[in-house]
């Protein structure tokens, strides 16, 4: 049986269920439209979502990496998170915050923490749904949850989180972050309130407020989907800040790729060439500023 065609229609309003207002009931019921039959959206459906059995790219038991669930205070709340280093790590680390998607701290998260250990970084992956009892394992939920989180909050909490790294046993005291998604948002805000940040990395992310930008004081690097109206449609008026403030960027827009083409669990938005570049990018530009 041959594979289910996938249009560009079919995944906008999948990122209009996952990001916007569509719920289930209405994005199966646009899915089974666009697909003809009820039977061809219930197979489509889960070629769009992220999967929690997708193969891990560097295994939990790789014996390069020391990484397991860990405890740790950002600013005075109790936060939990995954930690990865390298197993025999030569000398201090620079520190990596890998801040999650809309899904809350997942396998998936947790893999990209030790691939970024793999690299050579001490990376933390904070839980922020910490505070509420930490990120639930259904994603519907988990998006609800993240929906409902304070802003200022969050930052607050990104805030101490770096704040924690810079300080933990084996750092250097240089601390960066990458976020995907809704972590992507949120690097851009820690960017603005922490002057500390050394380096903040965004995939396809929210942008900051412009006049908000001038306080940025770490250097910035943005991938962009080529394919994501949504979120592009803020990145002229973020450049124009970027270059008016005279902050130290680099953007990066991959051409005919999707909203979250580096999440390797999502068959039909992944884009392995695109993810790989960027990946590249994103851990040189980390190893430059964490040094």
């Amino acid at each position: 049986m041959s594979e289910p065609r996938i249009t560009q229609a079919m995944i906008d309003a999948y990122d209009e269920y996952t990001h916007l207002t569509l719920d289930r009931r209405g994005f199966m019921g646009k899915l089974t439209g666009l697909a003809g039959s009820a039977a061809a959206a219930a197979a489509i459906a889960p070629l769009l979502a992220a999967s929690g059995a997708a193969a891990a790219v560097v295994a939990p038991d790789d014996p390069s990496v020391t990484a397991g669930r860990t405890a740790f205070d950002a600013g005075g709340t109790p936060m939990q998170g995954y930690l990865a280093r390298p197993a025999a790590a030569a000398g201090l680390l620079g520190g990596v915050m890998v801040i999650h998607e809309n899904r809350g701290l997942n396998a998936h998260v947790e893999d990209v923490a030790r691939r970024m250990a793999k690299a050579g970084f001490a990376a933390l992956a904070p839980d922020f749904l910490s505070p509420d009892g930490g990120t639930p394992a259904d994603e519907d939920r988990a998006r609800a949850m993240i929906g409902g989180l304070d802003p200022a909050c969050t930052v607050a909490l990104a805030t101490g989180t770096a704040d924690w790294l810079a300080k933990a046993s084996g750092v250097n005291g240089k601390v960066g972050a990458v976020g995907f998604c809704w972590g992507g948002g949120l690097v851009n805000d820690l960017a603005v309130a922490d002057p500390r940040l050394a380096a903040g990395i965004a995939y396809y992310g929210r942008q900051p407020k412009t006049e908000d930008v001038a306080r940025i004081r770490g250097a910035v690097m943005l991938h962009y989907a080529g394919l994501d109206e949504r979120i592009n449609a803020g990145l002229p008026a973020y450049r124009a800040a970027l270059e008016a403030a005279k902050v130290e960027h680099r953007i990066f827009v991959y051409d005919g790729v999707n909203h979250a083409f580096n999440n390797d669990t999502s068959a039909a938005r992944y884009d392995k060439a695109a993810s790989d570049l960027a990946w590249e990018r994103t851990t040189g530009f980390l190893r430059e500023k964490l040094a």
